[in-house]
C-alpha cells in the first residue's frame, strides 16, 4: 500500500472539491479577522466621539487615564511621552484604530494593518493595563497574541489583498 502525500490543501475528494475540513481550516482566520477588525473600528470611532475622552484632564479624560496609569507602566517613559500632548496622542491612537480596523476588516495591506494593531496592543499592555492582575484579566495582551496570526497570515482570502495578487497573476499570464 502506497500513501501519497497531498501537495495541495485546499482539494481533495472527487473532482478537486474542497471538503468541509479543507474549506473550513481556508477560513478559519476569518472570524479573528472579522472580530478585530470591527473592535478597532469601533474602539477608533469610540474615542473620537467621546468628548470627554479627548481632553487633557477630567473624568474619562486620555490625559487622567495616561496619569492614572504612570507610576505602574512597564515602561512609563511611553507614558511621559504621550503626556506631552495627551490629546493629540489619544487623536492619533483612535484613527491608528480605525485605520487598523478598516484595513483589516477590508484585507488591504492585512500584514501590516495586523502588525499595527499588535503594535497599538503592545504598547496599550506595557502602559495602561500592565497592572492587571492577574495578568488574563487584561484584554490588551489578549489582543496582542490575537494579531500574531493575522501578522503571520495577512488577509490571503475575502481582501483587497487577494484580488490584488490575482490581478497581478492574471497580468503576468498565471505567473507567481
Amino acid at each position: 500500500m502506497t500513501h501519497s502525500i497531498r501537495t495541495d490543501p485546499h482539494t481533495s475528494g472527487l473532482n478537486g472539491r474542497r471538503s468541509w475540513r479543507d474549506t473550513a481550516t481556508h477560513y478559519s482566520l476569518l472570524p479573528l479577522r472579522i472580530f478585530l477588525g470591527v473592535t478597532f473600528v469601533y474602539a477608533g470611532l469610540n474615542k473620537l466621539t467621546d468628548s470627554a475622552f479627548m481632553k487633557s484632564g477630567g473624568s474619562g479624560s486620555i490625559g487622567d487615564t495616561m496619569r492614572g496609569a504612570r507610576d505602574s507602566a512597564a515602561v512609563p517613559a511611553l507614558v511621559d511621552l504621550a503626556l506631552k500632548a495627551p490629546v493629540g496622542f489619544g487623536c492619533a491612537i483612535a484613527l491608528g484604530e480605525l485605520a487598523v480596523g478598516i484595513g483589516t476588516l477590508l484585507g488591504l495591506l492585512g500584514r501590516l494593518a495586523a502588525l499595527g494593531g499588535a503594535l497599538i496592543s503592545l504598547s496599550l499592555w506595557l502602559t495602561v493595563s500592565w497592572a492587571t492582575s492577574p495578568y488574563y484579566y487584561g484584554n490588551d495582551l489578549a489582543y496582542l497574541m490575537a494579531w500574531l496570526p493575522l501578522v503571520l497570515a495577512g488577509a490571503p482570502y475575502l481582501s483587497l489583498d487577494a484580488a490584488w495578487r490575482a490581478r497581478r497573476r492574471r497580468r503576468l499570464g498565471g505567473y507567481r
